[in-house]
C-alpha cells in the first residue's frame, strides 16, 4: 500500500498547484474547509475589482474555472481524492462569479453566501447528479458552477417578486 503524501501548509506551499487549488491555505481548514475557502473569494473579489475594469472580471473568472480544472485534477490526483475537501479553488471561483453578479451590498453578499454554501451541501439535483459522474477537475469545477447558478437563481428571483 502506497502512503499518502502529507496534508499540511509546508507541503501545499511547495506546490504553486496545490496552493492555489487548496485555496491559499484555506483549504487545510480543520474544520469546514469548503466554507472557509468560499471567504477568501470576498478579499479576492475586492482584489479584482481594484485591479481592472469590471468588464474584465467576467473573462478572468472564465480563465480561472478553466485553469481551476487543471488545479483540482492535479491535486486529487496528487492526494488520491478526486474531491478532497481541502481543495476549495472550485469554491473560490464559483463564488467570486456569484459576487459580480449581485449588488455591492453587505445584506446581498451575506445572502450570497448562505445560499451558495446550502446548494454546494445539499447538492440537489442536477449538482448531487454530476458531483458524484464526474470524478475529475472538470466535475470539480462544475458542480460549483451548477451551485453559483442555483444561488443566483435564487437570489434573482426574489428579487423579482420583491
Amino acid at each position: 500500500m502506497t502512503q499518502r503524501p502529507k496534508l499540511d501548509f509546508q507541503t501545499i506551499s511547495s506546490d504553486p498547484v496545490l496552493f492555489v487549488a487548496f485555496g491559499f491555505g484555506s483549504g487545510l481548514s480543520p474544520k469546514a474547509p469548503g466554507t472557509i475557502g468560499t471567504l477568501v473569494a470576498y478579499p479576492l473579489y475586492f482584489l479584482l475589482m481594484a485591479l481592472m475594469p469590471s468588464t474584465f472580471i467576467l473573462a478572468v473568472l472564465a480563465v480561472f474555472f478553466v485553469i481551476g480544472i487543471y488545479l483540482c485534477d492535479q491535486a486529487g490526483a496528487y492526494f488520491g481524492v478526486p474531491d478532497h475537501s481541502g481543495i476549495v479553488w472550485d469554491e473560490i471561483v464559483a463564488m467570486l462569479f456569484i459576487l459580480v453578479m449581485i449588488p455591492l451590498t453587505p445584506v446581498a453578499f451575506g445572502v450570497a453566501f448562505l445560499l451558495f454554501r446550502f446548494f454546494d451541501i445539499v447538492k440537489p439535483w442536477p449538482i448531487g447528479f454530476f458531483d458524484q459522474k464526474l470524478k475529475n477537475g472538470f466535475g470539480v469545477m462544475f458542480d460549483d458552477a451548477l451551485a453559483a447558478i442555483y444561488t443566483l437563481a435564487c437570489f434573482w428571483g426574489y428579487a423579482l417578486l420583491v
